[in-house]
């Protein structure tokens, strides 16, 4: 998983996550953990709850937190290990739901090879996420009309590694934006570039895995919290 924000792109999900924006009513998805190995630890939840996009699956080493996402995951996904980690220290986990509408996907193929001496030195000022005012429209709220999606997305090749996304954003009340992505030979759309919220633009460096794939773009907000669980690791 890669994340971006507007003056960053594709820095590491180290950041702490901001809390979620849930009900009373909303009840939490059971998590599991179990120490598979001293220092492994294999999570399982249920599965996917009606109407949920995804979920984000995080970890603290305090109970109160702070938390660090450890993955956005599509929704077919029920199971997650966290390995190699620090002995005789104590983790807690948390899943969150997360939820809103995606935008009509692209098909992009980029040119065989790459990158040639041109295209590395050229300008990247178009990799950096940022709000573009001309795909700017009112927004409407996605928790109270489950509308909108974005839309106009659009996949512009840059140079055998590089592709320019950018999407209108009809949001007012998004939690972020997730670039989604479908590999070829794949039948789901896997969660891959992590976005702060109005942004409408992107630039991306695919890896050899994503030359030939198809995007989409989903505005999301965060749902349900599950319970916590907490493990300590062996030796």
């Amino acid at each position: 998983m890669r994340i971006a924000v507007p003056a960053v792109l594709l820095v590491a999900l180290s950041a702490c996550s901001a809390p979620p924006r849930t009900t009373a009513s909303e009840a939490g998805r059971a998590l599991s953990a179990v120490l598979t190995t001293p220092t492994d630890i294999d999570l399982t939840w249920k599965g996917q709850r009606p109407g949920t996009s995804g979920h984000v699956l995080e970890f603290a080493t305090d109970r109160a937190g702070p938390y660090t996402v450890l993955q956005y995951l599509p929704p077919s996904v029920v199971a997650y290990r966290h390995p190699d980690l620090m002995p005789h220290t104590t983790f807690f986990y948390r899943l969150r739901d997360i939820r809103g509408p995606a935008s009509d996907p692209v098909r992009v193929n980029l040119p065989e090879g790459e990158l040639t001496t041109a295209d590395e030195e050229s300008s990247h000022d178009w990799l950096p996420a940022r709000k573009v005012a001309a795909h700017e429209v009112p927004g409407r709220p996605l928790r109270i009309s489950g509308t909108g999606a974005p839309t106009g997305l659009k996949a512009e090749v840059k140079h055998a590694n590089g592709i320019l996304f950018s999407w209108t954003d009809h949001a007012s009340d998004e939690d972020g934006f997730l670039l989604e992505i479908r590999r070829q030979g794949s039948t789901v759309y896997e969660p891959l570039v992590v976005l702060d919220p109005d942004i409408n633009a992107t630039g991306l460096i695919t890896l050899p895995t994503e030359k030939q794939a198809s995007y989409r773009i989903r505005a999301f907000s965060y749902g349900a919290r599950s319970n916590v669980v907490r493990l300590k690791t062996g030796e």
